[in-house]
């Protein structure tokens, strides 16, 4: 795998209180750029980036096109913002709290239960929710 490949940003990291929002741009880019790691192509568009764009209610080929236009997350954010739902503090709120503890005690508990078990790095009782596995799994601490 050549040097330049890498994962993207952490799935904790926020954008005016929004978690998640610029691990999936950085995503794009990457993808862009042949550099996004592998282990990452197959869910692009998909999971929490799809759950992200319906919070928004935008498509996220359209996202997409936006993040390939060189904007930056600031711009993009303020364009999901326009261009979508209008979302309040308790809205945006509760789908931090949804992002956070998918996997957790819900339907994907089996399925987070499954990716755990694919890595031995990965099969730890630590990690209660898919952003947990997501930092484990691309090597951050939890």
């Amino acid at each position: 795998m050549p040097d330049d490949v890498c994962y993207a940003r952490s799935a904790r990291d926020e954008i005016d209180g929004l978690v998640y929002f610029p691990r999936m741009l950085d995503k794009i880019r990457l993808m862009a750029a042949n550099k996004l790691h592998p282990d990452l192509h197959q869910n692009l568009g998909k999971g929490m980036d799809q759950w992200t764009c319906q919070f928004f209610g935008i498509q996220y080929e359209s996202l997409k096109q936006e993040v390939l236009s060189g904007a930056t997350d600031e711009e993009i954010l303020s364009w999901a913002k326009t261009q979508g739902v209008t979302r309040s503090e308790y809205e945006l709120s509760w789908f931090n709290a949804y992002l956070k503890t998918r996997g957790f005690r819900d339907d994907l508990s089996d399925r987070l239960a499954e990716r755990k078990k694919e890595q031995p790095h990965t099969n730890r009782e630590d990690i209660l929710t898919f952003m947990d596995y997501i930092e484990v799994d691309e090597g951050r601490e939890l």
